[in-house]
């Protein structure tokens, strides 16, 4: 409860380590860097307060993205590797300099990207930055084709790491054409951190089957694991000469829902 007069301490910001944001680079072979470091640079300079220092380390941003949009130019490497190593010297220069009295955190977070460490700098920038932003620009920069990044970043905001979260978006992304009942159901799965390639296989039975709207519902209780609904529909199963899908439905076997969900009466 809040009292007039009070002031509230700020929430303490509970961020990620280096090793944790290092896990976007490695889900995927395509990794943009260009767009990290340039992304990385719009987030940062914003929060720079001195103006040249802001100029110093937007020019030197700019130098390093066009390297690493070309980086078979040797001049423009030359270039960047200057520009990075100027910035990092003008940081510690400040920290002798300032005794504190100017903040050098977001051009140290800077100057890290900028020396290609994009983990340690998202780390680096994230309690002033803030974790959103930066989702959405490293997942962005995964470059991956049928990729759900909205489902993605929301793995993420569950507290998913980054690796199982790129793994769900792309299973997902992959099968964007699924009827929405089974997507509803696959990213359930996806959230609760129980989708795997095994699954995705199993409920790609059920996306093929054509059910109809009634027998889609029916698939979705079964796939939820209603034990009355699952004992009706093996026994069903049994009675029509199917006694290995009625064992296999009760065991939680997901190959058996579509065949279930089919013969069910309407």
């Amino acid at each position: 409860m809040r009292h007039p007069g009070r002031v509230e301490p700020e929430p303490v910001h509970q961020g990620h380590d280096a090793a944790w944001w290092a896990q976007f680079p490695e889900a995927s072979d395509r990794f943009d860097a260009a767009l990290t470091v340039e992304g990385l640079g719009e987030l940062i300079d914003r929060k720079i307060e001195a103006p040249l220092l802001r100029r110093e380390a937007k020019i030197a941003t700019d130098v390093v993205v066009r390297h690493l949009n070309r980086p078979q130019s040797e001049e423009l490497a030359a270039w960047a590797h200057a520009a990075a190593a100027r910035l990092t010297a003008t940081v510690e220069r400040i920290e002798e300099r300032s005794s504190g009295t100017t903040s050098t955190v977001e051009v140290h977070a800077l100057s890290l990207a900028l020396n290609g460490d994009y983990p340690a700098a998202a780390a680096a920038a994230e309690p002033f930055v803030g974790t959103t932003p930066l989702l959405r620009l490293f997942t962005t920069a995964l470059r991956l084709e049928r990729f759900d990044i909205p489902l993605a970043l929301r793995l993420l905001g569950g507290g998913q790491d980054p690796l199982l979260a790129v793994s769900s978006g792309k299973l997902i992304g992959s099968y964007s054409w699924w009827p929405s009942w089974l997507l509803r159901i696959v990213t359930e799965r996806a959230l609760a951190g129980t989708l795997d390639e095994t699954t995705i296989v199993a409920l790609d039975n059920c996306a093929y089957a054509s059910l109809s709207p009634a027998q889609a519902r029916v698939a979705r209780r079964l796939l939820s694991g209603e034990e009355g609904l699952i004992s009706i529909s093996a026994e069903r199963l049994e009675a029509m000469g199917e006694p290995d899908a009625a064992q296999s439905l009760r065991e939680g076997d997901l190959n058996a829902v579509a065949l279930a969900a089919r013969i069910m009466p309407i």
